[in-house]
């Protein structure tokens, strides 16, 4: 390949891939001038210059015109021992002004001397350098791609196909790159198989050496939250709004809306007509079970919600700066409000951000005779 078709490739690949043509040939440049040093045992200043039309390669050597010899600064440590800074010209890089203008006569201080110094066989050096200098940013401009590409995908639900696996991890195939999606953020105990479509949630999107890094969930709280608002277009439409999710994935979710209208149900709306929305939903969810949770400013009222299943509560704020509170209940809905290994409590008190306590009459009757 001659310098113009050289140059002809270099512009075309720039083109495809929308990379600057400036910032690849300076990058060539400088790799050259690491190379020309490496290969040819230089210590001398030199710079490289790639034309942009013809593709010939130059290295010139250059000195520094000084009136007097720039030296690096002396330092001495506490121990008495001697150290010399680089001086802000390289030795070999300076002449001084009398015999610069021997070579060229009214030349100044701080002015250049070049000297072309292009070895007979820098074409095979320059041809590899050049080549691997392009195949980096062509690799960089793509992983800056596919990062601004994906920059807006972050919290937000994509379908893929599952690709492979490994021990810890599932790759899905998101397009242009594979997402992973760790086995621990699977829902428990759903079953999948490669090369079936896949709906994950994108945890995380960051640029590493090894390019992109696309990280899925199904266990995050977004998952959900974001399936609610893909199946139900209420959401969009700002008829309803979402206060917040408590999830034990897998088991059950406590999902907390409301309504902006006085027209619209939030809970019937996110049930759906016959029950299709919700439906829809939880078997996205692998049969993880979902509480809706009519969310009201009244603390006292949301946690009485929030206990659902359980009715019959009577909710008392017992101390609001730790968030501390008392649902008192009979036994038919005591157990109902703790749940299956606490389940309900728990997830309430995470929707609700109180700690929530639940008992009977019986109960506190109990404690104030003891």
């Amino acid at each position: 390949m001659n310098g113009k078709e050289f140059i002809k490739a270099v512009k075309n690949i720039t083109a495809e891939k929308g990379i600057s043509e400036d910032i690849v040939f300076d990058a060539m440049e400088q790799a050259l001038i690491t190379a020309y040093k490496k290969n040819f045992d230089s210590k001398t200043n030199v710079k490289v210059t790639i034309n942009r039309e013809t593709g010939d390669i130059k290295v010139y050597s250059y000195l520094v015109v000084v009136d007097d010899y720039i030296e690096g600064d002396e330092i001495v440590d506490e121990e008495g021992n001697i150290t010399y800074t680089e001086p802000e010209i390289n030795e070999d890089a300076q002449i001084l002004l009398e015999d610069a203008q021997k070579i060229v006569p009214g030349i100044k201080v701080g002015e250049t001397i070049e000297e072309e110094v292009t070895p007979h066989d820098f074409g095979r050096v320059a041809a590899s350098t050049a080549k691997q200098v392009l195949t980096q940013k062509i690799r960089e401009a793509e992983r800056n791609s596919i990062i601004e590409e994906f920059s807006d995908k972050q919290d937000e639900l994509m379908v893929g196909m599952l690709a492979m696996e490994d021990n810890k991890n599932y790759y899905v195939d998101l397009g242009r790159t594979r997402g992973i999606l760790p086995k621990s953020e699977m829902i428990p105990g759903e079953t999948v198989k490669m090369g079936s479509s896949i709906k994950v949630y994108i945890e995380k999107i960051e640029s590493t050496s090894k390019g992109p890094l696309i990280l899925c969930s199904r266990k995050n709280n977004g998952f959900v939250k974001r399936l609610f608002e893909s199946e139900i277009p209420e959401f969009k439409d700002g008829l309803l709004l979402m206060h917040g999710v408590a999830r034990e994935a897998g088991v059950r979710s406590k999902v907390a809306v409301s309504s902006t209208s006085a027209n619209v149900d939030a809970i019937g709306s996110c049930i759906g007509e016959k029950g299709r929305r919700i439906a829809s939903i939880i078997k996205t969810l692998n049969g993880e079970k979902i509480d809706l949770v009519l969310y009201s400013e009244d603390p006292e009222v949301y946690i009485a919600n929030a206990l659902s299943p359980a009715k019959n509560l009577n909710v008392s704020i017992m101390d609001e700066k730790k968030k501390e509170a008392l649902a008192i209940t009979d036994k038919e809905n005591l157990s109902l409000a703790i749940g299956k290994q606490g389940i309900n409590i728990k997830l309430a008190s995470k929707l609700t951000k109180y700690n929530i306590q639940v008992k009977t009459l019986d109960d506190i009757n109990k404690q104030i005779n003891e």
